[in-house]
């Protein structure tokens, strides 16, 4: 009899706990619906749809499954646009992969790395572009979207290392603005101290604006920190070439 007891109240017990679970849910789902009418008639510019708080409340409770599954597929129609645009960069087909990436962009406007890809993207473009009509200069064009890419990156995500580093490359080596160059190559070299491309830019950066010993200094670290023959080679080369102008 005392097992048949216990079982009973184990039962009751369970069937409480399913309840207050179900209620909770509840609770939380409908504060959800609640706070998103109350958000949609707040952004209105009149103060609110014709709809009422409550209308609005059932009519996102009727469709809050197939609100979150265009949600869900929404971001993930943004990851196929990505990944189509990484392949087209890849296969230097990279006028397409900035349609992609702009798609891509529309889903996810916050995605650090999509602005990265979108600058490389730009710069690659902007670097073949030939002036064919003297209306538009497309390198000009694309050397801006390129530049805004890097930066809305950068924004999003300050730790980034490489948006920096693309920027750094456009500004000293392509727009010829190598003292915006520096503080975002020092931040990158802070970020990515054992980065060789990093240290030749930088370099770059601090000849063309007549830092020369620390150009120098970066040459030397290159030189000590490389096993290539080549690179060692080219920032020998690169620092004779200050020293003959000291």
């Amino acid at each position: 009899m005392k097992k048949i007891k216990d079982k009973v109240i184990g039962i009751l017990v369970v069937v409480l706990i399913g309840s207050l679970v179900l209620f909770v849910y509840n609770h939380e789902r409908n504060k959800t619906s609640r706070d998103l009418a109350k958000r949609m008639a707040e952004l209105s510019p009149r103060g609110g749809p014709p709809e009422t708080i409550e209308g609005l409340k059932a009519a996102i409770a009727a469709y809050e499954t197939q609100i979150e599954r265009n949600v869900k597929e929404g971001a993930q129609t943004g990851v196929y646009w990505k990944i189509l645009g990484i392949r087209l960069a890849d296969r230097g087909m990279h006028r397409d992969a900035l349609d992609a990436f702009e798609r891509a962009i529309y889903f996810n406007a916050e995605d650090p790395a999509l602005f990265f890809l979108t600058g490389e993207s730009a710069a690659a473009v902007a670097a073949s572009s030939l002036r064919f009509s003297v209306e538009v200069n497309e390198k000009e064009h694309f050397e801006n979207i390129a530049e805004s890419a890097y930066l809305r990156s950068i924004q999003l995500d300050p730790v980034y290392a490489r948006p920096r580093l693309g920027l750094g490359i456009l500004y000293a080596f392509d727009l010829s603005r190598p003292d915006e160059a520096i503080p975002h190559m020092e931040r990158f070299a802070e970020l990515s101290p054992n980065n060789i491309q990093g240290m030749f830019v930088l370099a770059r950066a601090y000849y063309m604006t007549g830092n020369y010993n620390r150009a120098i200094d970066l040459y030397d670290r290159i030189i000590s920190r490389t096993k290539d023959p080549k690179v060692k080679a080219e920032a020998q080369n690169n620092k004779e070439i200050i020293w003959n102008l000291m």
